[in-house]
């Protein structure tokens, strides 16, 4: 299967960005994560709402809403610029900031998930041991949510390979810039080179079928369950 070296280069970009955006959201995902298993208080169902929002907000809507925010008048441009930062629109930071948002709940709904698996014997156990809230996080809820954390990662990073409409509105379509894999596909129809897309497609399409079977087969099954 051949390929254009401008297709190489919007794969390379795309598998740059995923691995980015879900290095963060491992970082930013998490606490967040652990703080709706955990909290009974009255912000835990509008912080659910605001995490799971992409999942059913159109990504044209959010890619807009993204786009006045990180422009010269919004909230995010305007800090931008009195750091005197790149403004991100149009580009590969830009991206970035748009796919954190947008793949968020991919990191977190596992997560959560996970650690309200764990439930709170194994925590009140540490406790009684005198791990400190911290030491049991890192010693026991991590371990014991470690296939949750891999289930998070491989989601997080195809669903941010498989972007297009809000990595369209931000990033536009810069070659080597902000041109990733779903975007150059697009392009490809657009010129009616679909012999190109095709194979722009393909790779994706099987990348995304080994991303689910990665997935199925991290999953714990119920060994000895005769039932």
């Amino acid at each position: 299967m051949m390929l254009f070296d401008e297709d190489w280069q919007a794969l390379w970009l795309t598998a740059r960005l995923a691995g980015v955006v879900t290095l963060i959201l491992l970082v930013v995902g998490t606490p967040i994560a652990w703080w709706l298993a955990r909290s009974r208080g009255p912000w835990r169902g509008p912080v659910s709402a605001v995490v799971a929002l992409p999942l059913v907000l159109p990504p044209s809507v959010l890619g807009f809403y993204l786009l006045l925010a990180m422009g010269p008048a919004g909230p995010i441009g305007q800090l931008t610029a009195a750091l005197g930062l790149t403004p991100l629109p149009f580009s590969f930071a830009g991206l970035v900031v748009a796919s954190v948002f947008y793949s968020l709940p991919f990191m977190v709904q596992p997560l959560q998930a996970s650690f309200e698996a764990i439930g709170e014997r194994p925590l009140e156990v540490a406790a009684t041991l005198r791990a400190s809230p911290v030491d049991a996080f890192v010693t026991v809820a991590v371990p014991l949510a470690l296939p949750g954390f891999l289930t998070a990662g491989i989601l997080t990073f195809a669903h941010t390979v498989g972007e297009f409409g809000v990595v369209l509105l931000i990033g536009g379509n810069l070659p080597g810039v902000t041109r990733v894999a779903s975007v150059q596909v697009y392009d490809h129809v657009q010129a009616l080179e679909y012999g190109a897309a095709h194979r722009m497609a393909a790779v994706m399409l099987v990348f995304s079928f080994l991303v689910l079977l990665a997935t199925y087969a991290w999953r714990p099954g119920k060994r000895g369950d005769k039932t």
